[in-house]
């Protein structure tokens, strides 16, 4: 469907898909996406269908793997604690499909970002430091761990080799959903 686009309000100027899928051993999806031809704004989004129990999925990443289906829900954290990445959801955190590879790119375009932002001396080797790390990590000269926590269990790697744990109550209490809760604490 073409569509006026949200960043620069051009006319009829944006395509808008929406579209659900279904994805073996994980369930049903909605997929979305906005492409403006005028200003080339981009949005993809995947938002699960169902909820499950919270679990986490841990994978060894290594040569074997970097090419295992993952799905991450705009709930799920992500971490490589061996680097001491971590990415948390947050309000405007999108779902998406990809590869455990898919995964290090991200974290990459993020230190790469975040090399923008600071730029003070420490900042600047500690980001090259991990950029080093994350490309012998997709070259398969180290080994590292992928892991993802989700609170409502619509997030998943695809690989026989994966380990999957109920996540605690504990454990949920320190996990971020990214959707913010108003609580009314007024007195009736």
């Amino acid at each position: 469907m073409v569509i006026d686009c949200p960043v620069c309000h051009g006319e009829q100027t944006a395509q808008s898909t929406t579209k659900t899928s279904n994805i073996p051993h994980f369930g049903e999806i909605l997929e979305t996406s906005i492409i403006c031809t005028a200003c080339g704004y981009k949005h993809n989004d995947v938002i699960c269908l169902e909820q499950k129990e919270p679990k986490k999925h841990t994978i060894h990443i290594n040569n074997d793997t970097l090419k295992s289906r993952v799905i991450k829900s705009q709930s799920a954290t992500v971490s490589i604690p061996e680097l001491g990445l971590k990415v948390e959801p947050g309000p405007k955190s999108l779902g998406y499909v990809s590869n455990v590879e898919g995964i290090i790119v991200r974290f990459e375009e993020g230190v790469k970002q975040a090399l923008i932002v600071f730029d003070d001396e420490e900042s600047q080797k500690n980001g090259l430091d991990i950029l080093e790390k994350l490309s012998l990590l997709t070259n398969g000269e180290i080994e590292a761990t992928l892991i993802i926590e989700d609170p409502f269990g619509q997030s998943n790697i695809m690989n026989i080799n994966v380990k999957e744990k109920l996540l605690t109550e504990e454990e949920l209490k320190h996990l971020k959903t990214g959707f913010t809760i108003i609580e009314d604490n007024s007195e009736e």
